[in-house]
């Protein structure tokens, strides 16, 4: 029996701004001491007030016009409660319910939504102890997501070129995976029915578009492994392994 893949994407850049989103530290990726660029606004003092950074918005207007969608006349943000380390708040700033981009095409994929947000700050594990460095807490960052229409590994790589190379071409970043400035996550199902959807795998740790490709693949062909031989796909966050060229659990959604 044939079983129908469906692929969405959830794909974070970093923005190219002087400052960071909601405070006058430097956005500087370069930066190579640590808890450098901070300031009590990002680092979450109490009385700080945040005040919202012209030039992130509009670079995601920008995007929003080139791939054809919905500019929003007005905007809100909304507090994402967030319980760990690299956001000293307890919440994330960032968009839900009305986002400043709805709709749009790239790459012949349907774009679902683009928004704003803060960026987290960047923990290291390491000999039993955990470090955070807070030059990156708060940087502009651009989230957009795609509508759950890919259906094979090759497209959703396309997209994600297309989308760097657009990010480039308009200023908006650099968006290197390598850095960390494109970060790009894949929610994956597979069903035997036409015009359904099976349950979804989301699959983090993707930082090449070879990656990308390799991870959406071998995801599809375990789920449909699995349900061959009588199992049950549960919903789940999986890591990908480069070395293994394989997927890994992380935890149960």
């Amino acid at each position: 029996m044939p079983y129908r893949p469906t692929i969405g994407l959830e794909v974070h850049a970093e923005l190219k701004t002087r400052t960071k989103m909601f405070c006058d530290s430097a956005n500087d990726p370069d930066e190579t001491r640590p808890n450098t660029n901070v300031c009590p606004v990002c680092m979450a003092h109490p009385g700080t007030l945040p005040v919202i950074n012209r030039e992130a918005v509009r670079h995601v207007l920008r995007i929003g016009s080139a791939i054809g969608g919905e500019l929003a006349d007005e905007t809100e943000f909304d507090r994402k409660s967030y319980f760990y380390p690299d956001i000293p708040k307890g919440y994330q700033i960032s968009q839900y319910e009305r986002p400043l981009v709805k709709g749009g095409t790239l790459a012949g994929v349907a774009v679902t939504r683009v928004h704003l947000e803060e960026d987290t700050a960047r923990s290291t594990h390491s000999g039993g102890k955990s470090l955070v460095d807070f030059n990156r807490a708060g940087i502009p960052l651009m989230e957009l997501v795609t509508e759950p229409v890919i259906r094979d590994a090759e497209t959703a790589g396309a997209f994600a070129r297309e989308l760097q190379l657009l990010l480039r071409t308009l200023g908006a970043g650099e968006a290197n995976l390598e850095k960390g400035e494109m970060r790009i996550e894949a929610n994956i199902s597979v069903s035997a029915e036409e015009g359904s959807y099976g349950t979804k795998v989301e699959v983090k740790n993707l930082n090449s578009f070879r990656s990308v490709e390799r991870a959406i693949a071998f995801e599809i062909q375990r789920q449909t492994k699995f349900i061959e031989g009588g199992g049950k796909v549960v919903q789940e966050t999986r890591g990908w392994d480069e070395a293994k060229q394989e997927t890994f659990h992380q935890r149960v959604k």
